[in-house]
């Protein structure tokens, strides 16, 4: 009997770390786009824009390409510059560091808080100086930051926040959506993310100057309404009035995106669900510590990030990561922090000692599949195969 508890899970086919929730309204609306003639940015663009920026409640809503576009459009409207100092969390995607590099200006790293794995708000004022021009508060796995705080600093000493809230549709803090808190918001569509259009990405902001600002940089700089050249209400005449970049989302993506939209409560809901399952399945084992999401706020649940017990197991992260392969589940490590890639380490002198906790984190958690397509047994089958590891290895 004994042996029959400890087996492995039954393995019926591998649980991606991730698969996409595209249905048939998805490629309803992508193929309506091909038969419309109409492919790269256009009306379903704008039409993108116009929803997304109803559900968030914000003023303006500006798709591009990716977020990693976004985040530098932002933080060139907001004026950062050659000599500027940005400062953003050292448990991060590289993407948003390096839009920073983009003007010759300097990340400066933060480490996070413990328990929410976000920036660590006590730990800003002193990286501030008179070179600071922006905060970029990062939700990660779609918990809101201490975002009330991070906005008192940013505007006691004259900054600008810039969220980076790749991994946040839809998340609320204090009842608020993110999306209308910070001066910007920058949102991820990435094919992995909460809401997908393939590649994409939309910035929110209540500013309408730097809303027209951001339109005219995605698409070469050319002056208002540039795609609507091609139609019967523009022309043919543009003006190229300040040097721009190709960051402009496309009528396909845009496509999918509108069809996400509908139901992206419904996928959070889900998403939610499915944490919840995995709290409940693991929360008996002491090797083992879940995510903990503050009562004042909802994540998005972008992604279930589990820490491993120091000292607990025999074996270390990556390891465990290799057993769950075996057995048929993916997983994933989000992130390897700033300070360990080479060119932050060699470009900016980062060392792991001066991020204590996030040095010591990233060598404790890995991230398990959580997307609407799983069934409850595949969760049921993802929480049996960590429990098993752990039974396998623990001390």
């Amino acid at each position: 009997m004994e042996e029959a508890r400890n087996a492995a899970p039954v393995r019926s086919g591998e649980i991606p770390f991730h698969k996409p929730y595209i249905a048939e309204d998805e490629i309803a609306e992508v193929l309506d786009s091909l038969r419309s003639g109409w492919i790269t940015m256009g009306p379903k663009t704008v039409r993108f824009e116009e929803a997304f920026r109803n559900y968030m409640g914000s003023k303006n809503a500006v798709s591009m390409n990716s977020c990693t576009a976004c985040l530098h459009l932002a933080l060139k409207t907001i004026g950062v510059q050659e000599g500027d100092e940005v400062i953003l969390p050292a448990f991060t995607f590289t993407a948003t560091a390096e839009v920073v590099t983009y003007f010759r200006a300097r990340p400066v790293l933060v480490d996070i808080d413990e328990q929410t794995f976000n920036i660590d708000v006590s730990k800003i004022e002193e990286k501030i100086t008179g070179k600071t021009k922006a905060l970029i508060p990062v939700h990660y796995a779609g918990q809101p930051c201490e975002m009330d705080d991070i906005i008192a600093l940013a505007r006691g000493r004259g900054l600008a926040v810039v969220e980076d809230a790749a991994h946040a549709v839809p998340a609320r803090y204090k009842g608020r959506m993110i999306g209308t808190i910070g001066d910007v918001t920058c949102f991820s569509f990435y094919a992995t993310k909460t809401l997908t259009t393939g590649e994409g990405g939309m910035a929110t902001t209540d500013n309408g100057e730097w809303a027209e600002r951001m339109r005219i940089l995605r698409l070469h700089g050319i002056s208002k309404d540039a795609w609507k050249r091609y139609t019967n209400e523009g022309s043919w005449h543009y003006d190229v009035i300040e040097a721009g970049y190709k960051y402009n989302m496309t009528d396909i993506q845009a496509a999918l995106g509108i069809a996400q939209l509908k139901k992206v409560d419904w996928m959070w809901t889900r998403r939610k669900r499915i944490a919840e399952q995995y709290s409940a399945s693991l929360a008996h084992l002491p090797e083992v510590r879940t995510p903990d999401v503050k009562s004042d706020r909802e994540s998005a649940w972008h992604l279930y990030v589990i820490r491993l017990v120091p000292g607990s197991l025999t074996i270390d992260r990556n390891r465990f990561m290799e057993e769950l392969r075996g057995i048929g589940v993916m997983t994933s490590v989000h992130f390897i922090p700033l300070f360990r890639q080479t060119y932050y380490a060699n470009e900016f002198r980062y060392t792991s000692g001066s991020f204590p906790v996030s040095a010591r984190l990233y060598d404790e958690i890995l991230s398990l599949p959580i997307y609407p397509a799983m069934t409850d047994e595949d969760v049921g089958r993802v929480a049996e195969s960590v429990e098993y590891v752990i039974k396998k290895f623990r001390k």
